[in-house]
C-alpha cells in the first residue's frame, strides 16, 4: 500500500496503451479508431462472444484487474450506472497519471458520483459526451471513422480550472486525436443535460411517437425525405434511452411541454381554419430556422 494514502500501488502505466469498459457502437468505434492509430487497446465487455470477436481485428485483448493500472486512457463506454458502478469497483487500480472519461448522453448522473469517486481515489475522471452515432446499436456497426468532424462535450471537474483545465483538455485531445473529433466544448454537467434534452433526447421522444399513427400503415407510395428525416431515431435501444430520459427527467418534460404548447398552437390554428394565424406560425418557425442556420455558418 502506498504510505501516503489506501490506494494499493498499481503498475505504471504503458504510454498509449487505452482500456475500454463496453464494446457497443461508440466503445467499438473508440476502440476500432485508437487500434487505426497504433495504441495498444484493451476492452471488456459483459459479452464475451463481442470481446472475442473484437480481439480478432482490434483489441490486444480483455481488459483485466491487471492491466486497468497500465492504461494511460480509460474509456467507460456503457449505461449510466454501470459507468459509476465500474469506477466505483475499480478507481484503486487506475493509475493516477491516467484519465478515466465515459461517453453517456447524460452527465449529472454520471459526473456528480464519478467526480465523488476520483477525487477519494486520487485519480481524474472527465465526464465526456461524443456527439456522433446511428440509429443502429452494437459493436457489429461501429467504425473507426465514427467521430470524424464530430464535436465533442467535455465536462471537467468543477475544481479543475483556468490553466489547468486547459491542460487537462488538452491533453485529452491528444489521447483521443485518431478519433478525429472537430470540436472540444467544455461546459457543466447541468448545462450539458439541459441542452442534450432539446438536440437530442426530445428528436428520440419524437420520432418515436410519431410512427405510432395508424397512418404509418398505409405509408408506402407516399413517403419521401422528410418521413425519412423524421423516423430515422424512432428505432433505438429502449433499455438505454429509458436510462437516460430518466437521469434528465425533469429538462426532458420541460422540453416536451414546450413542444406540446408550440404544437396546439398550430392545431387551434388548423381547426378555425384561420390562414393568417397558421401563416404567422410556419413563418415563425421559418425564420427561427434560417437564423439559426446562419449562426451556424459563422
Amino acid at each position: 500500500m502506498d504510505e501516503k494514502s489506501n490506494k494499493p500501488q498499481v503498475a505504471a502505466i504503458i504510454e498509449g496503451r487505452v482500456g475500454i469498459v463496453g464494446l457497443g457502437l461508440i466503445g467499438g468505434s473508440i476502440a476500432r479508431a485508437m487500434a487505426r492509430g497504433g495504441h495498444e487497446v484493451y476492452a471488456f465487455d459483459l459479452n464475451e462472444d463481442i470481446e472475442t470477436f473484437a480481439a480478432i481485428e482490434t483489441t490486444a485483448g480483455r481488459l483485466t484487474d491487471e492491466l486497468v493500472g497500465t492504461c494511460e486512457l480509460i474509456v467507460l463506454a456503457c449505461y449510466p450506472k454501470a459507468c459509476v458502478d465500474w469506477l466505483e469497483s475499480h478507481a484503486l487500480l487506475v493509475s493516477p497519471d491516467a484519465i478515466v472519461i465515459d461517453t453517456g448522453g447524460v452527465k449529472r448522473s454520471i459526473c456528480e458520483p464519478c467526480f465523488d469517486i476520483a477525487r477519494k481515489s486520487g485519480i481524474t475522471f472527465v465526464g465526456c459526451h461524443p456527439m456522433a452515432g446511428t440509429q443502429f446499436s452494437g459493436y457489429a456497426h461501429s467504425r473507426a471513422n465514427m467521430f470524424e468532424g464530430a464535436p465533442m462535450v467535455v465536462c471537467p471537474p468543477p475544481e479543475i480550472r483556468g490553466v489547468a483545465c486547459l491542460a487537462l483538455v488538452d491533453r485529452l485531445e491528444d489521447l483521443l486525436a485518431p478519433c478525429g473529433f472537430d470540436k472540444f466544448t467544455v461546459t457543466t454537467p447541468e448545462r450539458h443535460d439541459e441542452v442534450i434534452a432539446y438536440t437530442s433526447q426530445l428528436a428520440h421522444v419524437v420520432s418515436n411517437a410519431y410512427v405510432k399513427s395508424p397512418t404509418l400503415a398505409h405509408r408506402k407510395g407516399f413517403a419521401a425525405g422528410s418521413y425519412r428525416d423524421l423516423t430515422r431515431v424512432a428505432r433505438l435501444n429502449p433499455t438505454m434511452w429509458c436510462e437516460l430520459f430518466l437521469d434528465d427527467a425533469d429538462n426532458l418534460a420541460a422540453e416536451i411541454s414546450t413542444l406540446v404548447d408550440a404544437l396546439n398552437q398550430y392545431k387551434d390554428a388548423l381547426e378555425a381554419r384561420d390562414a393568417q394565424r397558421l401563416t404567422e406560425l410556419l413563418a415563425e418557425g421559418d425564420r427561427i430556422k434560417r437564423a439559426d442556420e446562419k449562426e451556424a455558418e459563422v
